[in-house]
């Protein structure tokens, strides 16, 4: 349990630092480093490698992590390890041939509006494959129970190196093409370096006998790359089909204004960290009321965080958008509206948590293909009418739809939703305080009237949270931040 903590506390640092280096490179030195053209095309070729990576990865690393732990003897497990191995290679060497293949026609599809992009189809293809098979070795990093060196190679690692290559393109010590050519070598090299940690920790044993389960891990696999393809497309296609319907310098803007939005959704990351395995002992144990509290704190424990973290976005957004070229600051709608989803997430509380451990898992993953076509389909629609503004609104109403049906679902499957009285007093707080500081502008440098406005607006909100008890958990936090002894109801 020593080791499960201290990886989870580093991981945490972890990915916080990893955050604020991704906030540095984002805001400041793509915009500032890279002309609009090129940061949207970074994008693209990174989105889109994302959206073909769990097809090359064939589903390894979730399936690897299932069913290690069922191996007892070092035999089985070598021919496990194997396969795992060379299972994705029934992806990437079809896929590999395809794009050598038919090079020309994938580079004129991407390039329909774009003719930048015909040119990196193979640094699509060699970044999504990188992708693929780090995520292999970090998950045979994890079940030695080893989590925190695949962290930092894929939270700080990659964001170090962007940045540095970021400044020799400055100061002109290299040239864009260059940059484009290290991002792919950054991807290869990142993964090569987590496969001689993977082996260090388990060197595999080559074997071409296979499990005796294998069709059930195959089944899983392929269960698996449906639900993971839909996740990646849920958070990249708008990037990728942006580029396919407008000029390629909106995916540079639309990039930035996403990326702010979905800050609010990072605190909940650690939170499910602790419920994910909680909810599990619960639904094992049947015990439906303590599900019901646990779903109810979770969401109303969220709902306050991400609110206040949407209050911060939104009211500082015109002085934060100072600090950007002029070229990004359009983003308004944006940030509104994919912000407005990212709480809609986080009002959920631990919903995925319930699903995911229930019997009724493989129905998320038929929702999350639901939401994947929603999202291709609002995009198809407002795209081409309403550019990137529209590729949000279709984000939001895709996630709107996806998240309402999980509520119904598990409030039909289980008897329990998420809202209670506290939730409507945290929505009327956040309306009145969004209503009231919407217009309060002060005078100072942009920076200082973030740092002014932020103070009183989390002063005011955590104040009225605290004297009016909203929350019992959040009451309670602040009681021992301020060293007080919480009195009982």
């Amino acid at each position: 349990m020593g080791i499960v903590l201290k990886q989870s506390l580093s991981n945490t640092v972890i990915t916080y630092l990893g955050f604020g280096i991704a906030a540095i490179n984002t805001l400041f030195l793509y915009t500032r480093f890279l002309s609009d053209e090129y940061y949207g095309l970074v994008t693209v070729i990174l989105s889109t490698s994302a959206i073909l990576m769990p097809l090359l990865a064939f589903g390894v690393p979730n399936t690897l992590v299932k069913f290690y732990s069922t191996f007892s003897d070092r035999q089985n497990s070598d021919s496990f390890l194997s396969l795992m191995l060379f299972l994705p290679l029934l992806m990437v060497l079809p896929i590999a041939a395809i794009s050598f293949l038919a090079y020309d026609a994938i580079g004129n599809f991407l390039s329909r509006e774009n003719p930048i992009v015909g040119d990196y189809v193979w640094y699509i293809f060699l970044i999504g494959m990188a992708m693929a098979y780090f995520e292999i070795f970090y998950a045979w990093a994890k079940v030695q129970m080893r989590s925190v060196f695949g962290n930092f190679m894929k939270e700080v690692f990659n964001r170090i190196v962007v940045m540095v290559l970021l400044v020799l393109v400055h100061f002109e010590l290299i040239s864009v093409p260059v940059f484009l050519k290290a991002l792919v070598a950054l991807y290869l090299l990142r993964t090569i370096l987590m496969k001689v940690y993977a082996y260090r920790l388990r060197m595999p044993k080559l074997t071409f006998n296979l499990p005796s389960n294998t069709k059930s891990i195959i089944n899983y696999s392929a269960l698996i790359i449906l639900g993971g393809s839909a996740a990646i497309i849920i958070l990249e296609i708008d990037k990728f089909m942006i580029n396919q319907f407008i000029q390629i310098e909106n995916v540079a803007y639309y990039g930035v204004a996403v990326y702010i939005a979905t800050t609010i959704i990072v605190p909940s990351r650690s939170m499910h960290q602790i419920t994910y395995p909680i909810t599990a002992e619960l639904l094992t144990k049947h015990d439906i009321p303590a599900l019901k509290t646990l779903y109810q704190k979770s969401s109303l424990t969220l709902f306050i965080v991400s609110g206040l973290l949407f209050l911060l976005i939104v009211l500082n957004l015109k002085d934060l958008y100072l600090l950007l070229p002029e070229e990004y600051r359009n983003g308004f709608i944006i940030v509104f509206f994919v912000g407005l989803a990212k709480v809609y997430d986080s009002v959920l509380g631990n919903n995925n948590s319930i699903l995911y451990n229930s019997e009724y898992y493989r129905t998320l993953l038929v929702m999350g293909v639901f939401l994947a076509v929603s999202i291709i389909v609002f995009n198809l629609w407002l795209i081409p009418n309403y550019g990137i503004e529209g590729a949000a609104f279709g984000t939001f109403l895709a996630i709107f739809l996806y998240n309402t049906i999980k509520l119904l679902y598990v409030k039909s499957k289980f008897n329990i939703q998420p809202f209670t009285s506290e939730t409507l007093k945290v929505l009327a707080l956040l309306l009145l305080m969004g209503l009231g500081f919407y217009f309060v502008q002060f005078p100072f440098h942009p920076i200082a009237n973030i740092v002014l406005k932020s103070i009183l607006i989390t002063g005011i909100y955590i104040a009225v949270i605290y004297r009016f008890r909203l929350s019992e958990d959040v009451f309670n936090l602040i009681s021992r931040v301020l060293g007080k002894t919480p009195p009982k109801e």
